[in-house]
């Protein structure tokens, strides 16, 4: 009997061991620096608790925990259409961050899906607003008019919509098919364009290039005639001083030759022209004079 005590004692004890356990378990918590715990208690929110060790009362308050770190959640495809009723299928992200987790518990049951219900509603409000052609330029535009409207929602909830991001717009089949044909035409003007921009600016440097090398020829060839003539004409110079300067000397030594001198010259000239194998017939200058003598005398 007193074995059979003993292990009711140690059971009792075992139990309260383990109630303990579960006590402190359920009363401690941890919270770490990016989580918030909002505390309900007998049903009453007395506010949000941590970061650090916080202290609850078991079975009597209910902890909520909300990560306070920026979260990203993606929009699965939708089927929107545009103000020129083309169909579009698009999908997104949008990134939030909880500011105030009590709100965030008490003002809506699940503010992710009620939040993906208001993207998706909004999307297809702001598609219908906007041609096809601004739906596939403007996307920065349409990013932040889904913001903002998400925002406005959103922010009774403590929740703050930080961005949206557009990540695919599918076009149907036939508007893919002429965007292609648009593309390559622009393509092949643009190509177009650049061959004739570069040849027309080819052509130009050559006629400039023709130019300066025809003005820098012409102005070649006019220096060249320049120092030629200034060559010539300064050769023409001294030529005429050269000239100049023989006449002078002869005159200066035929001063002063004398009569005697003259006549044996004269004979020299007249010995060395007879001297040659040809037939000649010389008659010297004081013949034609005798003659023309006689003849005057005749006459008379």
């Amino acid at each position: 009997m007193f074995g059979t005590d003993n292990i009711l004692i140690y059971c009792l004890i075992g139990v309260a061991i383990i109630l303990v356990v579960v006590f402190f378990a359920a009363a401690i918590k941890i919270v770490p620096e990016y989580r918030r715990i909002v505390v309900f208690r007998l049903g009453r929110c007395i506010g949000a608790k941590g970061p650090g060790l916080v202290l609850l009362i078991p079975f009597v308050d209910r902890p909520i925990t909300v990560d306070l770190r920026e979260q990203v959640r993606e929009i699965p495809a939708q089927q929107s259409i545009t103000q020129d009723n083309a169909p579009l299928s698009i999908d997104f992200l949008w990134y939030y961050k909880v500011f105030d987790p009590v709100q965030s518990v008490l003002q809506v049951q699940n503010f992710e899906l009620a939040a993906q219900g208001i993207a998706t509603t909004t999307l297809r409000s702001v598609i219908g607003g906007i041609l096809l052609d601004g739906v596939l330029s403007e996307r920065e535009k349409i990013n932040t008019a889904l913001r903002a409207r998400l925002d406005e929602v959103t922010e009774r909830w403590g929740v703050k919509v930080t961005n949206v991001e557009i990540r695919e717009i599918i076009p149907p089949r036939d508007v893919q098919d002429s965007m292609n044909r648009q593309l390559t035409a622009e393509r092949t003007r643009r190509a177009v364009v650049t061959e004739s921009t570069g040849n027309r600016e080819a052509a130009i440097n050559v006629a400039q290039g023709e130019k300066q090398a025809n003005i820098l020829r012409a102005e070649g060839e006019k220096q060249s005639a320049i120092l030629k003539a200034e060559g010539e004409r300064q050769a023409q110079v001294l030529r005429a001083e050269g000239y100049q300067k023989a006449l002078e000397a002869i005159f200066a030594a035929a001063k002063n030759i004398d009569q005697k001198t003259m006549t044996l010259q004269y004979f020299e000239t007249l010995k060395s022209m007879a001297s040659g194998p040809s037939t000649k017939y010389i008659f010297p200058m004081e013949f034609t004079s005798l003659i023309s003598e006689f003849v005057k005398k005749n006459k008379e």
